[in-house]
């Protein structure tokens, strides 16, 4: 695939090692020209440097990899409000939250993916990646994970689907986009955990598979 990269921080790098692996054709763009184009040198020859623009046109999936703070921003860099990422897979796997607290920022009953929605208008935005540490994707040797995510675009949650498996994941679609907000409560509950020295893992007991009829 053609996949764009927005942002340069960690996981931004570790998905971009990861899908640079599998063979996909990478730009990388951020608010920083020069740590894109450091970004793209670290992830070699399948990947380039370009604006946050050149990172979402003729894409067939984009990365939203910034923090919160930042979204805004680099989407109007890339021209979202005018359309630009209209149709396109946009995977989403920013956490808003407090720091330290996980205490999330959107209002209540408003997710962050949702809020993505409206800045990038005509994007299928995608919920995914946002439970799971940026150093899982650079293990190759680490046991595989789950990936929850959800979406209202069936095609978009497929390209989300194949480019988890890529990273070394399993994906498993939770449903449409109106439960994010459920998933970025969850992220904000391990967070809080996390920070308080207990092991979200820890918590979440271990349940039974549904029977399934034959």
């Amino acid at each position: 695939m053609r996949i764009g990269i927005l942002g340069t921080g960690t996981m931004a790098a570790a998905l971009g090692e990861a899908w640079s692996r599998a063979g996909h054709e990478l730009v990388v763009g951020g608010r920083s020209e020069a740590k894109a184009l450091a970004l793209a040198e670290k992830l070699g020859s399948s990947a380039r440097a370009g604006t946050p623009r050149e990172a979402v046109t003729e894409r067939d999936a984009v990365l939203l990899a910034v923090l919160w703070d930042g979204v805004e921003d680099v989407l109007r860099s890339a021209g979202a409000d005018e359309g630009t990422l209209a149709g396109t897979p946009l995977i989403d796997p920013t956490n808003a939250v407090e720091h330290g607290v996980g205490v999330l920022l959107t209002p209540a009953g408003v997710a962050a993916a949702q809020r993505i929605a409206e800045l990038a208008p005509g994007a299928h935005v995608v919920k995914a990646f946002h439970l799971v540490p940026s150093s899982q994707w650079t293990d190759q040797g680490g046991s595989p994970v789950t990936v929850p995510m959800c979406g209202d675009d069936p095609r978009a949650l497929r390209v989300a689907g194949e480019l988890v498996r890529d990273a070394g994941g399993s994906p498993a679609v939770l449903g449409t986009l109106d439960r994010a907000r459920q998933l970025e409560e969850v992220a904000g509950f391990a967070i809080g955990l996390a920070f308080g020295g207990v092991d979200p893992n820890s918590t979440i007991p271990r349940m039974p598979a549904p029977a399934v009829a034959p």
